[in-house]
């Protein structure tokens, strides 16, 4: 096949692409997009855009996206506060509704159908839908309707996966109750690239990796260095759930854990295909 046909002129050379390409040919690799980028028209196509290339050049990309900006957005127009704890977001009743209708009704189909445009076929994988994530309960009370993935229905998954289909996974669960709960997005996508031993977990975010106390980006951690830079506090916020999310997703077999900058157009494909990378990978 002529990859050229489909190829972005902004991802990294073909040329210097194929050797990259081999290495993933048949691999199941986590795309985890999320952040402000979510937000630009623009960088949303581009992600699409990898997905499907990611796809169509014999790859197994499965997408779980977050939807913090949007959410945010929505809360404020609706007046309702909502506060984080270590980087989570506290759930109540309103905040649920909220999260619910954002993932499902606006991010999960739209992404889908940008998907589709470039190429690839998509499913859309949500707990109203095709559930594959369960939870038992929540996990701080503190937090509300907040749970980590205790279960994930890895054969369902797989099933859309061998039917040729790119699933695009909103990050929420439902308990033996019927109870959906919001999962954050970084935890929910390492939980499935663990059950479904991915080769690599992408974790996009809005800032260019893990910087150091001076704002430098540090591109290669392991996860003692992790551990210490959370005990001092320089991550902080946010990046603490993905830097869990990296430890445990190591820890459970997954080979390549990147968190890159998705302000980088085609950042994805300049991860995989590329020999500079385009964040802070950690190892063992």
């Amino acid at each position: 096949m002529d990859f050229s046909e489909f190829w972005p002129k902004e991802a990294p050379p073909l040329k210097e692409a194929t050797k990259f390409i081999e290495k993933y040919q048949n691999k199941k690799i986590i795309l985890k997009y999320g952040g402000q980028v979510m937000a630009t028209d623009q960088l949303t196509k581009a992600f699409a855009q990898d997905a499907a290339v990611c796809k169509r050049i014999g790859i197994k990309p499965i997408v779980i996206h977050g939807g913090g900006p949007q959410i945010k957005i929505k809360l404020k127009e609706q007046n309702i506060e909502s506060k984080f704890i270590l980087g989570l977001r506290v759930t109540d009743e309103k905040v649920i509704k909220i999260v619910e209708e954002v993932l499902l009704n606006e991010i999960n189909p739209d992404l889908v159908n940008t998907i589709q445009q470039y190429g690839a076929k998509a499913e859309s994988v949500t707990v109203k839908k095709n559930n594959i994530i369960h939870v038992t309960k929540a996990m701080n009370p503190e937090l509300g309707f907040v749970a980590e993935p205790e279960n994930i229905n890895i054969e369902l998954l797989n099933t859309f996966i061998e039917e040729g289909l790119v699933p695009v996974v909103a990050p929420m669960g439902i308990d033996s109750q019927g109870q959906i709960y919001n999962i954050n997005a970084d935890t929910a996508a390492g939980t499935i690239a663990n059950e479904i031993n991915a080769e690599r977990l992408l974790l996009m975010t809005d800032v260019p990796g893990v910087n150091d106390k001076n704002g430098n980006l540090i591109p290669r951690l392991t996860i003692a260095e992790a551990e210490e830079l959370i005990q001092n506090e320089t991550i902080t916020g946010g990046m603490i759930p993905k830097i869990r999310t990296c430890i445990s997703a190591i820890q459970g077999g997954v080979k390549g854990v990147v968190i890159i900058d998705g302000r980088k157009p085609h950042a994805v494909l300049h991860e995989l295909f590329s020999s500079t990378g385009a964040g802070t990978l950690i190892i063992q």
